[in-house]
């Protein structure tokens, strides 16, 4: 097995061109910080490195249309018109999960993603073309798959974020609404039940279904205001204020 590549070092600032010393930076000084704002999106191009294994499905997750996703490129909290998939971070924390932080070091420095590959902090312009254009999405890694496919699709029916935050806006604005409040529990708990038994039952890798059904509902329902909680009767919902 080949070792990963990883950028040369940085020389000295005496050693370097005139032009770095005047203080213009124009290379990587390996500082770690656009590697702990989180993993890249991935796009088409990323596509082969992805089936072939070289960037494993279980280090992915996707991130749903209609979800709503703090955008490191704009700054901003913004809600997704398309999914994006992403290498995850490590834990609740946004850092990439191939970043070494020992030798600020990139794991998988040869099959580095697009976005990756095109970044430089000191120029993001490159990066700025390419951030919304191609992007991959599950369709196109598993749209042939026979069954799971199907499987996605249902559960995206079930459990759409679109959906759910128009449910959640009218419970807002109306006086308590037992009928949406159950159609958004249902979602919940329907979205659960699918990973579960896709686990129990289907034998799925449990670090697979980020990717396979995006983040849990239970987790991402946080950012419309809502909170849950788990009552013997089933799932109850609460408005924050």
């Amino acid at each position: 097995m080949s070792t990963p590549q990883s950028p040369p070092a940085i020389p000295p600032a005496d050693e370097r061109p005139a032009d770095s010393r005047s203080g213009a930076q124009t290379t990587c000084r390996r500082c770690g910080t656009c590697c702990q704002k989180g993993g890249p999106a991935l796009h088409i191009e990323d596509a082969a490195r992805v089936e072939q294994g070289k960037i494993p499905l279980r280090s992915l997750l996707t991130l749903r249309t209609g979800e709503r996703v703090y955008d490191n490129v704009r700054a901003a909290v913004t809600v997704l018109d398309r999914e994006v998939i992403r290498i995850k971070g490590r834990g609740r924390l946004p850092v990439c999960r191939f970043y070494d932080a020992d030798d600020r070091s990139c794991r998988i420095y040869a099959q580095r993603p697009l976005e990756c590959r095109v970044l430089t902090c000191w120029d993001t312009s490159a990066i700025e073309r390419i951030y919304d254009h191609n992007r991959l999405v599950r369709k196109d890694l598993l749209g042939g798959v026979e069954g799971l496919w199907e499987l996605i699709e249902v559960h995206e029916s079930r459990c759409n974020h679109v959906k759910l935050a128009a449910r959640i806006a009218q419970l807002k604005q109306s006086t308590p609404n037992r009928t949406l409040e159950t159609a958004i529990c249902e979602s919940i708990a329907y979205d659960r039940q699918m990973r579960m038994l896709c686990v129990e039952k289907s034998g799925v890798d449990a670090r697979l279904l980020d990717f396979l059904f995006g983040r849990p509902l239970i987790e991402t329902i946080g950012a419309y205001g809502i909170a849950v909680r788990q009552a013997e009767n089933g799932i109850r919902l609460r408005l924050r204020t």
